[in-house]
């Protein structure tokens, strides 16, 4: 359903065109009840991204990185961020994204990828939508450290986890990138079938 016939944009002026391009509108709303309300947002545009998580269903672990973040780090994250590998698209098509960034970033070339979903994730004020995608590997799959750019302040630590550990972390919070865990919820709940019970000991 649209709802462009409800939006009347009055004035847009760009208040910063640095590293990304942060915007202010005014504009009138057509509320609910049909009235028309006067109000002004900001918004910033970084472009579209895309992000993957990298799993290993037979061994049940799963590729993250971890880098630093100045903006978590200013509000309180006084450490490096745990991430799945991500990036900005950059004019290219998401999958051809994801595939160049998850191997500068884990040294990783995938085979298949798949998209499972995409997402607003701060819409408030951010206008970027993010595409997220599985893609199953294997330990020969890596053809380099990875580590990202140094020449764009990159420098990525890749970790490999099981999936079980990589949820603990996010429930102790440990985890707290939102990417990150919707990807590792969406694979506990469709990518890694539940362990094998233990079979039981035997009576003496």
């Amino acid at each position: 359903m649209s709802i462009a016939h409800r939006i009347r944009v009055e004035d847009v002026t760009v208040l910063s065109d640095d590293w990304y391009v942060l915007r202010k509108t005014r504009f009138h709303f057509q509320r609910s009840d049909g009235t028309w309300q006067h109000q002004s947002r900001e918004t910033y545009d970084r472009g579209n991204g895309a992000t993957i998580l990298l799993y290993d269903p037979s061994r049940r672990t799963v590729v993250l990185t971890r880098q630093f973040r100045y903006p978590a780090f200013v509000n309180g994250h006084d450490d490096l961020l745990i991430e799945a590998p991500a990036g900005l698209l950059d004019r290219a098509e998401p999958e051809a994204r994801i595939r160049a960034e998850v191997e500068e970033e884990t040294g990783f070339r995938v085979r298949e990828v798949r998209e499972v979903f995409d997402a607003f994730m701060s819409p408030g004020s951010v206008t970027e939508r993010l595409h997220f995608f599985v893609g199953a590997y294997e330990p020969g799959d890596r053809a380099s450290q990875g580590g990202g750019i140094a020449e764009e302040g990159e420098d990525i630590a890749v970790m490999e986890l099981g999936i079980e550990e990589a949820l603990a972390m996010v429930a102790s919070g440990t985890i707290r990138d939102g990417k990150t865990i919707m990807l590792l919820q969406h694979a506990a709940l469709h990518l890694f079938a539940a362990p094998a019970p233990a079979p039981a000991a035997e009576g003496g």
